[in-house]
């Protein structure tokens, strides 16, 4: 499969792949993610994550 960005429905514990790709890219960092490595996203605002790190920023930014 060529590079190229998924498009994810998120859930609390999974998400769905809506569109095939090979990875999404981080909301604050702009970081591509790999499909097998994402474990962080905000099911509210459908964004993903590239770690705890980039999470934890984005939670403290909108409080």
């Amino acid at each position: 499969m060529e590079d190229k960005i998924a498009i994810l429905k998120y859930f609390n514990n999974s998400f769905e792949i809506i569109e095939n790709g090979t990875h999404v890219v981080c909301a604050v960092s702009g970081k591509k993610i790999d499909l097998d490595k994402l474990n962080y996203w905000n099911v509210e605002l459908q964004e993903p994550y590239f770690s705890y790190v980039e999470a934890n920023l984005k939670r403290d930014k909108t409080k």
